[in-house]
């Protein structure tokens, strides 16, 4: 890196660690940690919920997907809306009526302890490796960039991000959120300008040679279950971001920071919504890199992946000044995942598990436990993700478990609010189900990938076991009914 771009990249760091000390000096009771002081304006919440939903996998992952294919990742992207919709009618109402900073305590209310239990540690689980592969993927970027050592870049980024986090609480999270969802949309708009100039023709010619090549393709209309075509992934989005807006700590949390619900169902409406056309600026650099490099005179490793490519274009095309910011903007995506996981971790651990077991309600002891559980989260993750160098093969299979265990949550709260009926063991059952279902779709790419006879593709786990798990469910509870 040149002198200016690391001067834009400490600037930015700095920026955000100066953020965290100013919120410090404000938190002084659990409700200003989790849920900030009720101030904070409805378009930061906006952004933040935003830039939780974009990561630096995405800033990268989504320019080499269109880069070596098309642009059927975008059909996920169009699933938002359903999704969105789904979350601001159904979930975000109901969340505020119980006006807890925890989202798992519906489900006490519904389903008995165990449901929180249940639901609260699969949260906990799969955001520490969610913690840790971010930060491992993120490191890797830089290093393919810059040539750091990702040892360092790890260990860093993940005492940086823990840094703010901690000291800021959620509205240091939130305002650095809005910084970094910011930077992150301008690092990718300068990068498409870039590169339109740096091609004869510019803008049109991008767009003319890709749908040549049919690189704005969104996938095949087919009905077959066993590839990623348009409606396989379509369904799949649906489910997927259902999960995100509808169940995730981490967005939820914010749907309780603004003062009233139609703030709320706004702020959750508009920061998903904001991330189609951020995700088609995406894809299209993708395609973009993909024109620009069928020029004679901008070559590439042949060995170069389609992940690799925009890292590459990064670190050997964009003049001083931009590199620094796409940089930065790298660094934004990631830690702001990183930073709302932090927060939201240690609320949920506090309030579902710390506090139900604790008699003591001195907020002063209070704060002690959630900067302790901050912190051993921090260690935690840096743990994972440094772990990750020498055994991702092992991490990625424990990541894919606790993707199952996950995949019980969504359809567990969906059954919750199908009925009103209630009873302690009946979803337990149902949740086996939905859980053993998922595991065996998952997992089936070790044996023949058959389900009922038809080969189908892994998007449709989460799919075929929430459908599962909630038709069980209603089954038993109607079943129950007949009988009492």
């Amino acid at each position: 890196m040149k002198s200016i771009d690391t001067a834009i990249l400490i600037l930015y760091l700095v920026s955000l660690l100066f953020l965290g000390g100013v919120f410090f000096k404000k938190n002084k009771s659990l409700n200003r940690f989790t849920l900030g002081s009720g101030k904070t304006p409805p378009w930061v919440v906006t952004f933040s919920i935003f830039s939780t939903f974009v990561s630096s996998i995405s800033y990268l992952a989504l320019p080499g997907s269109a880069f070596s294919g098309n642009w059927n990742p975008f059909v996920f992207s169009l699933s938002l809306p359903i999704a969105a919709v789904i979350a601001v009618k159904y979930f975000i109402p109901l969340y505020r009526k119980i006006n807890s900073p925890s989202a798992y305590t519906y489900m006490e209310q519904r389903f008995g302890p165990w449901a929180r239990t249940y639901t609260a540690s699969c949260y906990l689980l799969t955001q520490l490796m969610r913690i840790g592969t971010i930060l491992f993927l993120l490191a890797l970027a830089l290093n393919a960039i810059l040539g750091w050592e990702l040892f360092w870049v790890i260990l860093f980024t993940g005492i940086f991000v823990a840094l703010y986090a901690v000291l800021g609480g959620i509205e240091a999270v939130m305002w650095a959120d809005a910084i970094q969802g910011i930077i992150l949309i301008i690092g990718a708009l300068a990068c498409v300008f870039f590169i339109s100039s740096s091609t004869s023709g510019g803008l049109s010619t991008l767009v003319s040679l890709g749908m040549a090549e049919d690189k704005f393709s969104l996938g095949s209309y087919s009905a077959d279950l066993s590839l990623p075509t348009f409606w396989v992934v379509l369904i799949y989005g649906v489910f997927i971001n259902l999960q995100n807006f509808g169940i995730d700590q981490n967005y939820i949390q914010r749907y309780m920071v603004l003062p009233d619900e139609k703030k709320a169902k706004k702020a959750a409406f508009w920061g998903g919504m904001l991330y189609l056309p951020v995700s088609a600026v995406f894809l299209f650099i993708g395609t973009a890199l993909y024109v620009y490099y069928q020029n004679p005179l901008h070559s590439i490793p042949a060995d170069l992946k389609g992940d690799q490519i925009f890292p590459y274009f990064i670190a050997n095309a964009l003049p001083v000044g931009l590199s620094g910011l796409l940089v930065a903007a790298i660094f934004a995506a990631g830690m702001s995942t990183i930073s709302t996981s932090f927060n939201s971790m240690a609320t949920v651990f506090y309030i579902d598990f710390y506090k139900k077991f604790s008699k003591t309600q001195n907020e002063a002891q209070t704060l002690t436990v959630l900067y302790a559980v901050s912190f051993c989260i921090g260690v935690l993750g840096i743990s994972i993700a440094l772990a990750m160098i020498n055994v991702k093969g092992v991490l990625d299979t424990w990541w894919k478990f606790a993707s199952i265990f996950s995949g019980g949550m969504l359809g567990l709260f969906i059954l919750g609010i199908s009925t009103s009926k209630r009873s302690n063991t009946l979803p337990i059952i149902a949740t086996g189900v939905g859980v053993i279902s998922l595991l065996w779709i998952t997992l089936s790419e070790y044996f023949p990938r058959y389900s009922f006879g038809v080969p189908l593709h892994a998007y449709l786990a989460i799919v075929f076991s929430t459908s599962l798990l909630v038709l069980v469910g209603l089954i038993l509870f109607q079943f129950k009914a007949k009988n009492d």
